[in-house]
Parts: structure tokens; sequence; C-alpha cells
């Protein structure tokens, strides 16, 4: 099966510390995301967003600075992995990487504009509308 990668890199007025929360705390992603979520900091603890629509296992957490997570497309042979890499940028700024790898070729396009309009946009909205 053909597989593609995604990857973005994003400056978001925030702190590295807030970044992570809104990955990695449940109730932080249910504000930004607007569905219920179950998220947990626990490596190979099972994750579900979207109520259920994005779903997997967490693979690798290193505080404020990486969130490792394979999801899950029906019956694919290699793990599609995304990783958000938090780096630190200038003062209470951050900038996020965001990969995403082994996209089933047939479903890159939704899976893209699921990234740009479901994910990442809500996300930096959250984040830098809070003062």
């Amino acid at each position: 099966m053909m597989t593609k990668e995604f990857k973005i890199k994003m400056k978001i007025n925030a702190l590295p510390e807030e970044v992570y929360d809104a990955l990695t705390k449940p109730f932080a992603i249910e504000l930004w995301s607007g569905a219920p979520a179950v998220m947990s900091t626990e490596p190979e603890s099972e994750f579900e967003l979207w109520e259920g629509d994005i779903c997997g296992r967490n693979i690798r957490f290193e505080e404020n600075k990486l969130v490792e997570q394979e999801w899950y497309f029906g019956e694919q042979e290699e793990e599609s992995i995304v990783t958000f890499r938090i780096y630190p940028d200038g003062k209470e700024k951050s900038t996020l990487q965001i990969t995403h790898t082994n996209i089933p070729a047939e479903d890159y396009d939704d899976i893209v504009d699921g990234w740009k309009n479901v994910y990442i946009s809500p996300l930096k909205h959250f984040l830098e509308d809070e003062e």
C-alpha cells in the first residue's frame, strides 16, 4: 500500500508547557476540539479524540518537548506515527513541528485537510486567544 508523509512547522504565541498541556490534558483538548477526549501521558495507553474519529496508542512523552503517538487506520501494515515536537522560540513563544508518517495515500488529502482545519487551526486559536 502506498503511503505518504505530512509535515508542518508553525510558530505559536504560547509557552512550550502550554502547547504540551493542550496536546496531552483531556480538559484542554476538550476546550479546543469541542469534543470529549480520552488522553493520558502514560506510554502504551490508548487515546481517543473527536468521539473516536482519531484513536490510537501513546508511544512516548518528553514533558513540554515531545508527544509521539500511533494513529490507527484500519488494516494497515505499517504503523502511522504522529510526532509533535515543541521548541521554545523566544520569549513566551514556541515552534510546533508535526510529522505524520505512513498515511494511506487514498486518505492523504482528507487527513491533511483534517490536520489543518480540525486540529491545527482550533489548537492555535485556543492557545493564542487565552489572554
